[in-house]
């Protein structure tokens, strides 16, 4: 049960349904026989990406001396922060233009965009608070990684389906969800940082 209520917070964290107006944006310039490709190879790098960080992220902390209270404290942050954007996003988007025509190779779609800093944090604080449950955890990236690349897939048509205002208002409501997981974690940072 505990795996399901990861994969739905890696799930909430990942955003598909804010993402695909972005999604389709950097994906215009791509010739249309291979944007299928391109998404799937971005999907896949962004997958790889998130079980690296969950594997070998305890051994980054420690190799960089971070204690799992600065990146409870510092993973709350950042999802604060992106869930604050949900709600109240600005007006350039999240994506500023870098003049750049062609194919995208990791940035921006496979990272920041679905394995942001706040995934990759998060991952590498359930790594390192529960370690012996990392092939659960495996599992639940799994869950949330699938359920997005469905959602990111079908972009175009649960944008047509929904439009502009029916994306944002179920992103603001996923960001409102995501605030209160970005506060539990900013809450068990300080505690565990008071507890030594």
């Amino acid at each position: 049960m505990e795996t399901l209520a990861v994969a739905f917070t890696l799930f909430l964290i990942i955003d598909p349904l804010g993402n695909i107006p972005i999604f389709l944006s950097v994906l215009q310039p791509v010739a249309a026989a291979r944007r299928r490709f391109v998404l799937l190879r971005e999907l896949m790098i962004a997958l790889v990406l998130m079980l690296l960080f969950l594997w070998l992220g305890p051994g980054l902390l420690h190799a960089l001396k971070l204690s799992p209270e600065a990146v409870s404290i510092s993973g709350g942050l950042i999802l604060l922060i992106i869930a604050i954007r949900m709600i109240f996003p600005s007006r350039g988007g999240i994506m500023a233009d870098d003049g750049s025509d062609g194919e995208p190779l990791i940035v921006p779609l496979a990272t920041p965009l679905f394995a942001g800093p706040s995934i990759l944090a998060t991952l590498v604080l359930l790594s390192e608070s529960t370690p012996e449950r990392n092939v659960d955890w495996t599992v639940a990236i799994l869950l949330a990684w699938a359920a997005s690349a469905l959602i990111l897939s079908a972009g175009s048509v649960l944008y047509r389906l929904l439009g502009h205002r029916g994306l944002k208002a179920v992103e603001r409501l996923m960001g409102m969800l995501l605030i209160s997981i970005a506060v539990q974690m900013l809450l068990d940072g300080v505690r565990m940082a008071l507890s030594h």
